[in-house]
């Protein structure tokens, strides 16, 4: 129909592209490079990943110190003049380790939310993510890219990203099913005494989701009985003390009762090695007598000490 206005536009960058040749295109990258101070950079606001001295950090360090900073970190410049760390953290600390005053960084311009996608689409290849990092970045990415859908923009061109919702899109690109990014997402709502005994292992993710949805009260509760009885509760303790709480009788006397129980995976145990033991058996003795034959020496060692404390004591 004459007239009539195209419903498609054509971003500006795909013109660029269209017409500039790859060597330009590549030369204006680099002009978006550079050596910039590291007191002139600041980190991440809320950033979720830690940076560890670890092993790792020390042969980053000794790389730089060598060869310098291969691959640039990515910044961005803020209204003050300053510059906010968007990819790089680990290099940043290595640069100040080593001893460096600048960061070799490309300078992008990208708004708040947009940055947020970028920081935690650039941690995901860690090799090493810890349950309460996974947790806050989900957070910060989930909340950026609703925003992000909420706000008609040139963003919203790809026809791949329009009809996925964003927890969808998240799945796709770092192999967690939906249901575990919402999982991941709700440990952000436990104390950090809790958060940090799922980082450590002691506690499940499964109860420590149970647990997410206690108010805090109750939480700092199960940190107590946690500390006195050294003991972490079951999933099927979890279900109960969210049951609890939800019909509001989830008191500190009902957290005692409950944490009291003893679970059969917190029973004690002692492991001994196989192939020390076994070289100390009789060849004769069948494998599955092992055991009957490690209590009767014991009990034969036990009889041997008593009597000779009855004949020292003499």
């Amino acid at each position: 129909m004459a007239g009539r206005k195209s419903d498609f536009t054509l971003p500006t960058n795909t013109l660029d592209d269209l017409f500039s040749s790859q060597e330009e295109r590549d030369e204006a990258k680099l002009q978006k490079i550079r050596d910039i101070p590291l007191a002139e950079i600041d980190g991440f606001p809320n950033h979720p990943f830690q940076v560890r001295e670890d092993e790792d950090m020390f042969q980053l360090v000794e790389s730089i110190k060598e060869r310098g900073v291969i691959t640039p970190a990515t910044v961005r410049q803020k209204e003050d003049g300053r510059y906010e760390l968007i990819s790089g953290h680990r290099r940043k600390r290595a640069c100040e380790l080593a001893g460096f005053d600048t960061l070799r960084c490309e300078v992008v311009e990208l708004n708040r939310d947009e940055a947020t996608i970028l920081m935690v689409e650039s941690n995901y290849q860690r090799s090493q993510i810890l349950p309460s990092e996974k947790a806050f970045a989900y957070k910060m990415r989930l909340e950026a890219m609703k925003r992000q859908a909420g706000r008609p923009s040139k963003e919203n061109l790809s026809p791949v990203g329009t009809n996925l919702r964003t927890d969808e899109q998240i799945a796709l690109e770092c192999g967690d099913s939906r249901n575990q990014i919402h999982r991941y997402v709700r440990l952000t709502n436990l104390v950090p005494e809790l958060l940090e005994m799922v980082d450590e292992g002691r506690i499940k993710m499964r109860p420590a989701v149970e647990l997410s949805y206690l108010d805090e009260d109750s939480q700092r509760d199960i940190v107590d009985e946690i500390d006195l009885n050294d003991c972490t509760p079951s999933h099927d303790q979890t279900i109960r003390m969210r049951k609890f709480f939800n019909e509001g009788k989830l008191t500190t006397e009902a957290v005692q009762a409950i944490m009291s129980e003893e679970k059969p995976n917190q029973r004690e145990k002692i492991v001994l090695r196989g192939d020390k033991v076994r070289s100390l058996i009789p060849k004769n003795i069948p494998l599955n007598q092992t055991e009957e034959y490690v209590c009767k020496a014991l009990e034969h060692y036990n009889k041997f000490l008593r009597s000779r404390a009855e004949r020292d004591s003499r």
